[in-house]
Parts: structure tokens; sequence; C-alpha cells
């Protein structure tokens, strides 16, 4: 999906060398779904635009683009949301450079995330930090962070749901839950969290579809089926670590990628990295 941010053309920027260098790099990503770490300083991109929507969040400068005929500004911890298709450009506001993190998502996963309804239009193409946007903010914390089957889903759903809030239309889903169906979820997660489920294997368990379980999990449980399962995955790993196996035994026990993925889950579900967790508990 390199047609994002690598389309453009080099030849189309505008460069100078005297400042820190310009970098684009792109995190883990899934059909339909990439994320990418910018710093733009002497570079400007000329106008061009994407075939997918393009959600980032500044996290230092100031961003400056023109967008539907008005030039915009996006400042630090501010989301700006650029729809498909629509033409851009984009660069820094002053000399000192800006930074953003930015999630690239096929039109076609936000429809399906919507029961097939229509595509939402977000008026305002720059977003204030709001409970709403924070929840984008998430997505975008670890760029790295292998983007599994069920987190493909919950990714698809929480940008749903976000481009719905924005637009001001009204949440065609009721907010009842479906007990039978989360709690058969849970159950199955939490006995097989060490195994790569697909979101397929959920529909089939609880007979409703995996935006829908998504929606009704994280009412019920306050969480995505996704970080639910990697919450219990690091639980394996703690009794793995505490009980002495080698870090890199214990990640793949628990179902992690590998031994940095599970470092970087277990410090920011307990502030601490395994290897010193594992020096300090008796």
């Amino acid at each position: 999906m390199h047609e994002t941010l690598r389309g453009v053309d080099a030849d189309r920027l505008e460069r100078s060398c005297s400042r820190r260098p310009d970098s684009i790099r792109f995190g883990t990503g899934a059909l339909g779904l990439e994320r990418a770490e910018v710093y733009l300083s002497t570079c400007a991109f000329e106008p061009h635009r994407h075939d997918t929507y393009a959600i980032g969040i500044t996290a230092a400068g100031v961003q400056t683009f023109r967008y539907r005929g008005t030039r915009r500004i996006c400042l630090p911890g501010q989301m700006h949301v650029l729809h498909a298709d629509e033409t851009h450009d984009g660069a820094a506001g002053t000399d000192d450079g800006f930074g953003y993190r930015i999630l690239y998502l096929a039109p076609e996963l936000v429809r399906r995330a919507l029961d097939g309804g229509p595509l939402p239009f977000v008026a305002d193409p720059v977003q204030k930090a709001t409970p709403t946007t924070r929840r984008i903010a998430s997505l975008l914390t670890d760029i790295d962070e292998p983007v599994s089957d069920l987190a493909r889903v919950d990714i698809a759903a929480t940008v749903a749901d976000t481009l719905r809030i924005l637009s001001g239309r009204r949440d065609h889903h009721d907010a009842t839950i479906d007990i039978t169906a989360v709690e058969l979820v849970r159950e199955y997660l939490a006995a097989h969290a060490h195994e790569q489920t697909p979101a397929s294997t959920l529909e089939q368990l609880a007979g409703a579809d995996r935006f829908t379980l998504a929606r009704h999990f994280r009412r019920a449980y306050g969480t995505s089926p996704d970080r639910y399962r990697t919450l219990r995955r690091l639980a394996l790993a703690r009794r793995a670590i505490e009980s002495g196996q080698p870090l890199a035994h214990a990640a793949a026990g628990a179902g992690f990628a590998d031994q940095s993925h599970m470092t970087r889950q277990f410090k920011r579900a307990y502030g601490l990295t395994p290897a010193h967790w594992a020096a300090i508990t008796v």
C-alpha cells in the first residue's frame, strides 16, 4: 500500500539539505491498513491524493496543509482526517519542522465496519484532542506492533465509529449487549490466548459478525477482543518468567511474535520490562 506517502514521486518533493533529515518510516500493517511515522522540515508534499482514509496525529511542530480549498493548521495533539480521493499537500508551518504518526485505512474496511452503510464525511479535517480522537491516537502508540486479524477488526471498528461521531451521524447500533455471545468469545480467548485465533472463528462461535462482536465486547468488558487476548498472553508469560523460563521461551509459549513484541506489551501493561520483572520477583 505504499501508494500513500511513498507513492508521491520523489521528483515532486521540494528539498533543501540544511536541517535534520526528513524521514518516513512505515510500521507493520495488514491488508487495507498501513501506519507510518513522519518527520518533515526540508521537504514539502505537492498536491496529491490517496485512495484511502489518512488519519494522523501531529506529534511535534506545526503541520500545515491545503484541503478542499482552505489552508489548515494542525498542532501537537490534534488529529487530521483526510478522506479518500481528496487532494491535499503538506508542509511544516514553521522552520522547526513537524512530526506526525498516521494511519491509512481502506474505505471498504470502514464501510464493512458500518454494516455496509454510506461512508461518513468529517467536515472539519482538524480535530482537537478529545476522548473520541484519543482512541485513534491509541492505535498509533506503537506502529511496529504486529496487526493480528482481531487487531485489524478493532482498528477498523474504532476508525468507523470515530468518523461517524465526528460526522454528526447518529449510531444506528443499539446499546444492548449480547452477553451470551461475548461471554463465549471471552472464554474462548482466555482458553486459547497463545493461539492466532482469526476473527472468523469468533464469528462462528458467537453467531455474530466480527464488527458487532468488537463493539459488544468493548461495551461488556471495556476493552477489545484483541487487547483482552494480549492481557491473557501476558499472564501466561508472567507465570513462565516467574518459574524461571528464559524470556524467549516465555514469549513463544505465550503466543507473542518474538521477545521484543512481548517486552513492549509487558512494559506497557506492568511498567517494567520482563527482565526487570524477573530480577525483582521473589
